[in-house]
């Protein structure tokens, strides 16, 4: 029978060895809780801080709200704690914008749609006119009360082969997120992701001379790009920026059509697309607290007499 040798260097490494390993499991706890602790303190701040930008968003919405700030107003960007928080507001107008709804009912003039300024639009974008008059079809069938299917368009049978029911809503969009609905859409959205730039539903018809960009101008009144951006500089006044005391806004869009001495056959379809005057507001608000930013998008109607709220949207800023 053997007998076991009590080696005592072999028990005082198999010790140290178990210290090794506490040790290891000890460090490892602390750091977890460490790093736990900082995610926590990280977390508890950013939260902090997502709050304040929110509070001081929602007060860069209530002071351009305020029917006596104008657009350009400095109120509409303040700063506080030495810069570390603050808001910038912007004032724009919806009219700057196209109205899809409207563009998609039958002018008043000839009872049909504008289908061709759609393609126009679509064009410019890059799509080619086949795939553009598909989407322009299954626009005006979405919108138009009936089931008579354009001729390129898309009406219940299609959008079942396509495993959709209940389409299409036949009424106007009542939010420019249901338009990605629409058959073909998603082809628009890879030519222009920012299509929503071009668009609202909330305005009372045609495109103001006076918010709209260059490329928008361009497009509605068939014009040149240098011709549009001319038509800009001109509202802006002589020193170039919008909101200012030299704007020399149009009063009508007859007026913006004589300065570009249109000829009669262009005005009369153009005319019915453009307008002036339309106080519908889009208020975008950036609050800050530290590096953390929160975004709040508006859409306010009759800001000078009895507002009403008609889109509100909430976004965290990168």
């Amino acid at each position: 029978m053997q007998q076991r040798i009590h080696n005592p260097a072999f028990r005082q490494g198999s010790a140290m060895i178990a210290v090794f390993w506490v040790m290891s499991i000890m460090s490892l706890a602390v750091f977890t809780s460490v790093r736990l602790l900082f995610y926590e303190v990280d977390l508890v701040t950013s939260q902090t801080h997502g709050s304040r930008a929110r509070q001081l968003a929602e007060k860069g919405i209530a002071v351009a709200a305020n029917p006596a700030v104008e657009p350009g107003d400095q109120l509409l960007r303040q700063t506080f704690e030495n810069g570390s928080e603050g808001f910038d507001s912007q004032i724009r107008f919806e009219g700057g914008r196209l109205n899809l709804n409207v563009l998609l009912l039958p002018r008043q003039d000839t009872g049909v749609v504008d289908k061709l300024f759609m393609r126009d639009i679509m064009a410019v974008w890059g799509m080619d006119l086949d795939e553009a008059s598909e989407v322009v079809d299954a626009l005006v069938d979405w919108v138009d009360a009936d089931d008579l299917e354009e001729l390129n368009g898309a009406e219940i049978d299609d959008y079942e082969e396509l495993g959709f029911e209940n389409r299409p809503f036949n009424r106007p969009f009542y939010n420019l997120d249901e338009v990605r609905f629409v058959r073909g859409w998603e082809r628009v959205e890879r030519f222009n992701p920012n299509w929503r730039d071009w668009f609202t539903i909330w305005t009372g018809g045609g495109l103001d001379i006076n918010e709209a960009s260059p490329e928008l101008l361009s497009v509605a009144m068939e014009i040149s790009i240098i011709e549009a951006e001319d038509l800009v500089n001109h509202i802006n006044g002589p020193d170039g920026i919008r909101y200012t005391e030299d704007d020399q806004a149009f009063q009508s869009p007859e007026e913006a059509l004589d300065l570009l001495g249109l000829p009669d056959i262009q005005r009369e379809l153009i005319l019915p697309r453009l307008a002036t005057g339309d106080q519908t507001a889009r208020i975008e608000s950036v609050g800050w607290s530290g590096d953390v930013k929160r975004r709040i998008t508006m859409v306010l109607r009759n800001r000078t007499g009895q507002p009403a709220i008609m889109e509100r949207t909430e976004e965290v800023v990168p």
